[in-house]
């Protein structure tokens, strides 16, 4: 199932979002202070490409404080209109019952949207 949602992601935004994350990873890391927040958004579009049978974790390096800060930086700065994008588009997809585990797969992102300093998407079932 995974595999097959991951394929009707891909072609009904899933592609184009992960884009979206990478080049907007790739024109942050073209200023010196970007490079972490680029990278991170790299992350997300890589992890943007196959969202199903994969679930959100704490990243070994979620507790230090230059995460912390990073991220509360992120937050606001660029994380709160991605999560506002994942959050709407979640809702809207809810609407109908086809949708339903396209909604759950952008409720998922949402908090690494917001906070992708403090939380992974990594291989395994969903929860």
């Amino acid at each position: 199932m995974s595999c097959l949602g991951n394929i009707i992601w891909l072609i009904f935004g899933g592609l184009i979002a992960s884009l979206g994350y990478i080049f907007g990873g790739l024109s942050m890391i073209l200023t010196i202070i970007g490079i972490p927040f680029g990278i991170q958004s790299i992350k997300l579009g890589v992890a943007n490409l196959a969202p199903f049978g994969k679930r959100v974790e704490k990243s070994p390096q979620a507790d230090s404080l230059l995460a912390l800060i990073f991220d509360v930086i992120w937050l606001l700065l660029f994380g709160w209109g991605i999560a506002l994008v994942h959050l709407i588009s979640g809702v809207l997809l809810a609407i109908t019952i086809i949708g339903i585990p396209f909604a759950k797969q952008h409720f998922k992102l949402l908090p690494l949207a917001l906070f992708p300093f403090r939380y992974q998407l990594v291989s395994g079932t969903d929860y």
